[in-house]
């Protein structure tokens, strides 16, 4: 049973709160710290998009500081998975996307901006940090 033990061996973090965009705001998620975990990917999950031609690119930066203020856009190198596969329009309503961090910086962060949004699009993001070097993992998450 235990090859099939992802419980124990992951942890959440809040990346974006459900929000409802209904402009061109960037929304940039919490800053999630890799320490202790293998691997990192950002889930995505999208509600109703209510504007007929809003897209909506991602954005993953990564860094030493823990308030990023080192940081810089990932290279594809470090990405498992693609910013533009990450990314949603217009008519991607109730769907989820990922986006893997392989990286070898410490602290990692997202940005997903919208264009011509003018109307409600409802959407959330999660860290899921993997591969702990510590298992169990805390449940609730800490």
């Amino acid at each position: 049973m235990a090859s099939k033990d992802l419980h124990n061996n992951i942890d959440i973090k809040r990346a974006i709160s459900p929000v409802s965009v209904a402009d061109n705001t960037a929304q940039v998620s919490q800053i999630v710290d890799t320490r202790g975990y293998e691997s990192v990917e950002l889930v995505i999950a999208t509600g109703s998009i209510a504007d007929a031609d809003a897209t909506f690119t991602v954005l993953i930066e990564d860094g030493d500081s823990p308030t990023l203020a080192d940081n810089v856009a990932v290279s594809d190198t470090f990405l498992l998975g693609t910013e533009a596969l990450a990314g949603f329009q217009f008519d991607d309503d109730n769907e989820c996307r990922k986006i893997g961090y392989v990286g070898g910086k410490r602290y990692v962060r997202a940005t997903i901006t919208p264009a011509s949004n003018a109307s409600a699009a409802l959407l959330s993001a999660v860290w899921v940090l993997g591969n702990a070097r510590t298992a169990p993992t805390s449940n609730p998450p800490a």
